[in-house]
């Protein structure tokens, strides 16, 4: 279930003590709208990458073929719900062949329903990884997103390319080239937490509005980031930045900035 922000009409938005005039209510509430709208979009690519972690990431040194077998393996030992197999799609391509039971699989704190293929091509100096989620979907709603990694070689990158009507908003679509972030060491990947950085966009009534996230930090279940930053560059020249914290188990703060005008923090409920 989607914990949403506490109600601003049951908080009091704090301004900052000094600096210039906070923005007026009626454009905190415009703002906080963006910003739902905004983590709605980077929900896509950030429950895409979680499933990324449900099989383990190649390591270089071993061969492909041995690889997708164990990775099999291990996934069913874990989930008793999926159905894994393996295929050989040509001399260079394998995939693990992933079913969901139908009536829903609890996986990595997110109900999913369907089928998908991961598919690894290459060897043990260079492994690349791909799956189209397409037939998915996750607590009820389609996933319209490619995942990947590229790792051994010079440069590991982990990548969700997701694009379409945003889910239960359809008067808005969406774009977002979501990427793990680090966070001191490897990326993290198949852990309690992920970093998600990116830039995107979402499209609706009044236009496109340009995304960047940065550094969004979430815990597994969880609505809003723990740390992190969104930014907000709205179809009629407006600039709306949100940047997350954590206060308490389970409460964290966002503070809004609206153009140049004084921030202000709004308590949320992760």
């Amino acid at each position: 279930m989607i914990r949403r922000p506490l109600s601003l009409a049951a908080l009091t938005a704090l301004a900052a003590a000094c600096g210039g005039e906070p923005p007026t209510q009626e454009e905190i509430d415009e703002a906080h709208g963006r910003v739902d709208l905004a983590l709605s979009v980077a929900k896509q690519a950030r429950s895409a990458l979680e499933l990324l972690g449900i099989l383990p990431v190649y390591e270089c040194g071993e061969s492909r073929r041995s690889f997708v077998g164990r990775a099999t393996e291990s996934l069913q030992a874990q989930v008793s719900c999926v159905s894994a197999r393996t295929e050989a799609l040509d001399a260079a391509t394998d995939a693990v062949v992933l079913s969901f039971e139908e009536g829903g699989c609890e996986v990595r704190e997110h109900t999913v329903t369907g089928q998908t293929a991961f598919k690894y091509s290459g060897g043990q100096d260079r492994m690349d990884m791909k799956a189209d989620l397409r037939g998915l979907r996750v607590d009820g709603d389609p996933l319209q997103v490619e995942v990947g990694y590229g790792t051994c070689g010079d440069e590991s990158r982990y990548y969700a390319l997701a694009e379409g009507p945003l889910p239960r908003r359809p008067e808005y679509s969406y774009r977002v080239d979501g990427r793990v972030g680090k966070r001191d060491g490897p990326p993290l990947i198949g852990s309690s937490s992920l970093v998600l950085d990116g830039p995107g966009e979402f499209t609706g009534p009044s236009g496109t509005n340009r995304l960047t996230f940065t550094g969004l930090e979430y815990e597994l279940g969880e609505y809003a980031p723990k740390e992190g930053e969104a930014l907000l560059e709205t179809a009629d020249g407006r600039s709306v930045k949100a940047s997350f914290s954590q206060t308490l188990w389970r409460l964290g703060k966002m503070e809004l900035t609206v153009d140049d005008r004084e921030p202000v923090t709004v308590p949320i409920v992760r």
